[in-house]
Parts: C-alpha cells; structure tokens; sequence
C-alpha cells in the first residue's frame, strides 16, 4: 500500500513541476513551488 501511495504522490509531483515550467507568470510558479515541498516531503516519508 505504501507503494502505491508513493506512486500517486511521485506522479502528482511530476505534473505539478511540469506545470512550474511551463506556466510564464511568477507568482504561479512560486505557488508551485510551495506545493512541491509537501509533496516531496510525503514522498521522503517526512513528516
């Protein structure tokens, strides 16, 4: 279950990157940015 979990997260991780840069204005970029820190801690398994 944990891989699974791990999955979903890498994949939304994955598409939310992409997005940062693709996406031409700043602050959408930097509020990517704040949704990748959880995410990647969530992977790492850190709470």
């Amino acid at each position: 279950m944990t891989y699974v979990y791990r999955a979903i997260v890498l994949f939304i991780l994955l598409l939310v990157v992409i997005c940062q840069f693709r996406e031409k204005d700043f602050w959408k970029q930097a509020t990517a940015a704040l949704v990748v820190i959880p995410l990647v801690l969530r992977l790492l398994m850190i709470k």
